[in-house]
């Protein structure tokens, strides 16, 4: 039996239609799941610092604070930083920004027109699975730079996004209750460790003193 349907009669309604009571609980479904994960990614990286060498020190953690080039070029602040991104759903300004890294260490430059291509398929296209949040004018210009890739033709949009990261994410992983477990275990290992290293004092006995 055919079914006929209504001009402009959609199988499928958008999110915007759906009640109230479906997009909170869909809000708290996703809340539960970033706890989880978030989680699960500290657990991940508090057993990679017991275990790995070498191992995190306070001082390399207290370092993170001076800026988000700071966190970035350190390996275990890299690793911090992307499991807080994960927690949070907002990995791809991350993983943009390393892959231009990526792309101008790139030696040969036969292989440049490739990666550019992946790269703005991947983060900067219209149909960008990750795609990031740059303004018009720099994808514009991203666009045009692809047509003779060069090591800089992702330069704007890379400094885009770290500025972005730098007022937004960055400052939110350091406020986040991770990195502040994090700094107080760090400060309670390293006040044990100086405790042990400590001469102990002695009071004298009758026979050291003298006659």
């Amino acid at each position: 039996m055919d079914i006929y349907l209504p001009a402009g009669f959609k199988m499928c309604r958008g999110i915007a239609e759906l009640s109230n009571t479906c997009l909170e609980r869909a809000k708290r479904i996703k809340a539960c799941v970033g706890g989880v994960l978030q989680r699960q990614d500290w657990n991940i990286l508090c057993y990679c610092y017991k275990y790995r060498k070498p191992r995190l020190t306070l001082e390399e953690c207290l370092s993170w604070k001076e800026s988000l080039g700071k966190l970035l070029s350190n390996k275990h602040g890299l690793y911090a930083f992307r499991a807080f991104l994960k927690s949070e759903f907002s990995e791809e300004n991350l993983a943009f920004y390393l892959a231009c890294e990526d792309y101008k260490n790139t030696k040969s430059t036969a292989k440049l027109p490739c990666k550019a291509t992946r790269i703005y398929e991947e983060f900067i296209g219209s149909e960008a699975p990750r795609e990031v949040n740059i303004d018009y004018e720099t994808r514009d210009i991203t666009q045009a730079n692809l047509n003779s890739p060069t090591a800089s033709c992702f330069d704007m949009a890379q400094y885009r996004i770290y500025i972005l990261m730098e007022k937004d994410c960055y400052p939110r992983f350091l406020r986040s209750a991770a990195y502040r477990n994090l700094v107080n275990q760090l400060t309670t290992k390293s006040a044990k460790a100086r405790s042990k290293k400590a001469p102990t004092t002695r009071t004298p006995c009758e026979e050291d003193k003298p006659k």
